[in-house]
């Protein structure tokens, strides 16, 4: 016997998955708006970190993983420091990051780096990169 999952089905398991993965609570957040306040790369995403916890309180993960928002966090942790409720969506998005690499989706095709790049930056910051963007 073939069960038939909905939409909705499917997408309340990947929220699920997401608050075990990340250890956030998204019912948590009442929109404060102090993490997109204080966040260093807000201006830079298409769906800022407010909404992100929004949007999944709604069932809307493909709004998330069409964003932009979970490749340019930096993960400083801002969000979590100023959230009166202790959300922290940089540890959210690192979820949706993980989930994403693992479905074998690349973000970014790195193939060679410069030279001059490797001489300079900071090993860590090399490897760091690697485990953001390729899986």
């Amino acid at each position: 016997m073939k069960i038939k999952l909905s939409k909705e089905d499917i997408d309340s398991a990947l929220i699920r998955q997401l608050e075990r993965m990340s250890g956030e609570d998204f019912k948590k957040c009442y929109q404060c708006g102090n993490c997109s306040g204080g966040c260093p790369v807000s201006y830079a995403m298409d769906v800022p970190p407010s909404q992100i916890i929004r949007f999944l309180q709604l069932g809307r993960v493909d709004k998330i993983a069409e964003a932009n928002s979970m490749w340019v966090c930096v993960g400083c942790l801002q969000c979590y420091s100023r959230c009166p409720k202790g959300v922290s969506v940089a540890n959210t998005l690192e979820a949706m990051r993980q989930l994403s690499l693992r479905k074998g989706a690349d973000h970014d095709n790195i193939s060679e780096l410069p030279f001059p790049f490797l001489k300079k930056a900071p090993q860590q910051a090399i490897v760091c990169g690697f485990r953001k963007f390729v899986s």
